[in-house]
């Protein structure tokens, strides 16, 4: 996880409340603010954020989720592969355009900031640019400062991937990467990647703290005057042969002038026919042609031939950061996957494990799939050997940030209800008149609200607290941190949306600490399965209307009171149950070092986004079915048969 910076170096408490437990307003409607700063109101506990501005238009809850998500993004290390858990349908593409719409805020804004610290303007491969880049890509290395890993604007290409589109051909995992491969070229032209190719050179770290981002290549620089030289020599040679008196009639003169022209010009023009190569046959061209022959997919260097291609793609994002003066994040969101056939879903998860993962990559990967649909169908290939067919396992081996939307609440179902009535020219008009007033609001300039960078202050102090209790030895949570390295970096990634959540509704009494959210994110890590059923029994129990002290039930108690229905239910959820860790290790975090209540599990159901709640889903089906298959065995008297006289 990357560091986040403390803006101007401090850290002002938000208004509206901390996460520092009991403090906080009771009323009904609190203010507080979110993780942007802007103005929210908390009402029963869910959270409702407010637009600043004329309009106060106030964000759904899929807004904030959506909002929270893309500002980790931008601190998170890569490569990084987002699990972005939700049902199939209509509201999948609308949450990935609403995380796609608060990157680019975001960028925008880094973007802004960034100019304001540096006073150095970034740069763009096209026009005057243009001829700029070529000219560093021939003559001059890229080097990596200090300077450029301080700057913070980001600049995020989208690329959209459609597993459906490609499901005809063999290799869906081939079209994962052409689609990479032709999007990045389209995005910064055929010219400038073709030049690198051929004559770029990948980026170094520089030797010292020195701030100077560009070296001559001395050796291409040496080259090309020797070569212009001889060149220059022979066209001499060769016109004095041809035109002075005298000279002309010796043949050997003539010979040895065209030797040198020839041999000097040759080595012009074979980069430049390099260079007009690699522009007229792009790198999607070449992995289709490679996946084509089918005597070379034989051959063992074939995933090798495909992995250069992919690696001289990230060479050049690299050198492209330096020049543009900003980093570059390549965001890919891959949709429809799970409807295609379980090999081929294999596949595509096999190329983002291997050929895309390679460590400092700038890929984000959303992978946008419903888990109680990709699980089974994963079962179903020949790559769970060794993973005892458990679909589980291997997409936790792949997702790096795992981001479960919860139930769709109820400022979310009006807005839906609201799009659902409309026609489409109301649609188009809407989209319209947002056009219009992000144009007005661009124009005015408005500057930033005091009250964002105070809250952002804010999340980031939280944060860093979090982060500190995972570090200190002596803290008990310190060893339930799972030995694996990807589940940690899970945690790691994860603790900063929790915490950013949570912020948005810092206003209400009883809120949850850092320490408390970083340990429940373990919980939820290490104990996918039990937390889940724990969550379950909590909830149907809420559903029966308990009592009023039932909320300050220890969370153990509950679980310690169902654990025999789970057990009876351990044949269909075996699978789940493998994702635990150590059963004894879970009863002394719940009963002794963490003790939290049925009011606390309510309070972060909504901010668990490590738990698949596909599972607990399926929990509650598997758990009415046994309560109605119980009721059906039941015998039945024949009065409560016939209860009316014959």
């Amino acid at each position: 996880m990357e560091p986040e910076a403390l803006p101007g170096g401090a850290c002002s408490p938000a208004r509206g409340g901390s996460l520092s437990g009991s403090s906080g307003c009771c009323e009904e409607h609190v203010a507080c603010l979110g993780p942007e700063g802007d103005t929210c109101a908390c009402r029963d506990g869910a959270f409702v954020e407010v637009e600043p501005g004329d309009n106060q238009e106030p964000l759904t809850e899929d807004d904030i989720y959506c909002r929270c998500l893309s500002k980790t993004l931008c601190h998170t290390a890569t490569p990084v592969t987002v699990g972005f858990y939700a049902p199939c349908g209509h509201r999948l593409y609308s949450l990935l355009d609403k995380v796609t719409g608060f990157m680019r805020q975001e960028m925008v804004q880094r973007e802004e900031a960034e100019l304001r610290r540096s006073h150095q303007k970034p740069r763009s491969p096209e026009g005057w640019g243009l001829l700029l880049l070529l000219w560093y890509l021939a003559f001059y290395k890229p080097i990596i400062t200090e300077s450029h890993l301080r700057r913070k604007n980001i600049e995020f290409i989208f690329i959209r991937f459609s597993a459906w589109q490609y499901a005809g051909c063999d290799k869906l995992w081939a079209g994962l990467v052409t689609t990479l491969c032709d999007s990045i070229r389209h995005h910064f032209g055929a010219l400038p990647l073709s030049v690198y190719h051929v004559m770029g050179t990948r980026p170094r770290f520089a030797s010292g703290f020195s701030q100077k981002e560009w070296v001559l290549k001395t050796g291409t620089c040496l080259k090309l005057w020797g070569m212009l030289f001889v060149l220059g020599a022979g066209v001499t040679i060769l016109l004095v042969a041809l035109l002075v008196p005298g000279i002309k009639d010796h043949h050997a003169l003539k010979v040895v002038g065209s030797a040198v022209t020839s041999l000097s010009g040759s080595g012009l023009a074979l980069g430049a026919f390099s260079i007009l190569k690699n522009l007229l046959i792009s790198e999607k061209q070449k992995i289709e042609r490679l996946t084509n022959s089918e005597k070379f997919t034989s051959q063992l260097g074939f995933m090798s031939k495909v992995r250069n291609e992919v690696e001289v793609l990230v060479d050049f994002l690299s050198f492209m950061e330096i020049f543009e003066r900003r980093r570059l994040r390549v965001v890919l969101e891959i949709t429809s996957l799970d409807i295609c056939y379980p090999e081929k879903v294999a596949g595509v998860l096999n190329a983002m494990n291997t050929l895309l993962s390679e460590a400092n990559t700038p890929f984000i990967f959303i992978l946008a799939v419903d888990p109680s649909v990709i699980v089974p169908c994963l079962e179903q290939t020949g790559c769970m050997k060794g993973l005892a067919d458990n679909g589980y396992l291997y997409l936790n081996r792949t997702v790096t940030l795992p981001f479960s939307i919860p139930e769709m609440g109820a400022r979310s179902r009006l807005r839906f209800l609201e799009a659902a009535i409309q026609t489409r020219e109301d649609l188009m008009y809407r989209i319209i008149t947002s056009n219009v007033e992000r144009r007005r609001a661009k124009c005015q300039a408005v500057p930033a609200v005091p009250s964002r960078e105070e809250a952002d202050a804010e999340a980031v102090r939280c944060i860093h607290a979090a982060f500190r209790c995972l570090h200190d030895g002596t803290d008990p949570l310190a060893r339930y941190l799972p030995t694996s390295g990807a589940h940690v970096r899970r945690i790691v990634n994860t603790i900063p949306i929790t915490l950013r959540l949570l912020l948005h509704r810092s206003g209400t009494p009883g809120t949850p600490s850092p320490r408390a959210a970083a340990a429940w994110v373990v919980l939820a890590d290490q104990w996918p399965c039990r937390l889940s059923w724990a969550l379950q029994c909590l909830e149907d129990a809420w559903q029966s209307r308990p009592t009023t002290d039932f909320g300050a039930r220890s969370l153990w108690s509950i679980f310690q009171e169902n654990v025999g229905e789970l057990s009876s239910l351990r044949q269909p959820l075996h699978n789940v149950l493998s994702l635990d860790g150590d059963p004894e290790l879970f009863q002394t975090f719940l009963a002794s070092d963490f003790p939290f209540t049925a009011r606390d599990a309510r309070a972060f159901l909504g901010v668990t986004v490590n738990l698949d709640h596909s599972i607990r889903h399926k929990m509650g089906l598997l758990r009415g079915l046994d309560r109605l298959q119980k009721a059906t065995a039941t015998p039945v008297s024949r009065s409560v048969q016939c209860p009316h006289p014959e």
